[in-house]
C-alpha cells in the first residue's frame, strides 16, 4: 500500500501536470510552424511562462524553397 500512496501524492501530480503542459506547448508550437521538440524541452524548464511566450509569438511564415 505504501507504493500506491507514493504514486498518488501531490508531487507526482505536479510532475504529471507539468509534462502535460509541455505536450500541449509542443502542439501549439507545431501549429505555429515552430519546432515541437524544442518547445517541449523548453516547456519542461519554463512551464507556464513558456506557454505565455508561445501564445504571444506570431506564426512563422512557410519557407518558399
Amino acid at each position: 500500500m505504501d507504493q500506491f500512496a507514493i504514486l498518488t501524492s501531490q508531487p507526482a501530480g505536479f510532475f504529471v501536470g507539468w509534462g502535460t503542459l509541455s505536450l500541449i506547448n509542443a502542439g501549439l508550437a507545431q501549429g505555429k510552424n515552430r519546432s515541437g521538440l524544442l518547445w517541449f524541452l523548453l516547456s519542461l524548464i519554463l512551464g507556464p511562462i513558456g506557454t505565455l511566450v508561445l501564445v504571444l509569438m506570431p506564426k512563422v511564415r512557410a519557407k518558399l524553397f
